[in-house]
């Protein structure tokens, strides 16, 4: 067994251990393996061992690694900031963007989106916490834009994505996550039909499923500590 096998063994022991405890069944979480600045040989060996869905973070470096493993049944996830110039490569690469804060990129990513291709999944991100640093819409916008989403053409609205600042301890990180539950719990209310809570990490993986999480994406526990390159 390779060590990237090994780790997402354990992975989806911790995934099985959270959802058993709080009485979820484990099939209710998906297991998104981020696999940025890891090269295609990783994600091979992630593919081996059953892993089959993928974040990235960094489109340009994402799309090289999507075209060299093309031969490989795998579901991709834009995880990363979506900037204006870069829809056009979300939308023709990959199967899912979870970064969606602003009407105006929904909107470039349904235009752009491959003529035959199937909708593109879409999540709504919210600053779930007010994080000075972190992108997203502020909560009680989302469901404005997630009703103009909706309306859009060649995409498909699934749910909110959410990447708050570290808590301090479980208690602390299921209250942050609550609230995002609370607020994906709103938007079906209000009449959107949302399936993913697009929340966890491999630091907080288990608050976020006791709180509700559909969707955790690790990439640490499962690939190891990243150096990340100089970027301009």
């Amino acid at each position: 067994m390779t060590m990237i096998a090994d780790n997402l063994q354990k992975v989806r022991t911790r995934i099985a251990t959270a959802c058993n405890t709080h009485g979820r069944p484990p099939e209710a979480v998906t297991l998104l393996a981020v696999s940025k600045t890891f090269g295609p040989q990783a994600v091979r060996e992630a593919f081996a061992a059953g892993q089959t869905a993928f974040g990235e973070n960094y489109i340009q470096e994402a799309v090289d690694k999507i075209v060299a493993l093309a031969d490989l049944p795998l579901e991709w996830h834009c995880i990363g900031p979506i900037q204006s110039n870069k829809t056009r490569l979300v939308a023709e690469h990959f199967d899912w963007a979870h970064s969606v804060d602003r009407l105006k990129i929904a909107q470039r990513l349904s235009e752009q989106r491959p003529k035959g291709a199937a909708p593109l999944n879409v999540c709504i991100q919210v600053n779930i916490d007010g994080g000075p640093t972190k992108a997203g819409v502020a909560p009680e916008d989302a469901l404005a834009l997630a009703q103009a989403v909706v309306a859009l053409p060649n995409v498909r609205l699934r749910g909110i994505m959410t990447i708050p600042e570290p808590a301090i301890d479980f208690e602390a990180a299921c209250a942050v996550h609550m609230r995002a539950r609370a607020l994906f719990d709103a938007l079906n209310a209000a009449g959107l039909v949302l399936d993913t809570l697009s929340m966890g990490m491999t630091g907080d993986l288990e608050a976020a499923i006791a709180s509700g999480s559909t969707m955790v994406r690790v990439g640490t526990a499962i690939f190891g500590g990243r150096t990340y390159p100089t970027r301009v």
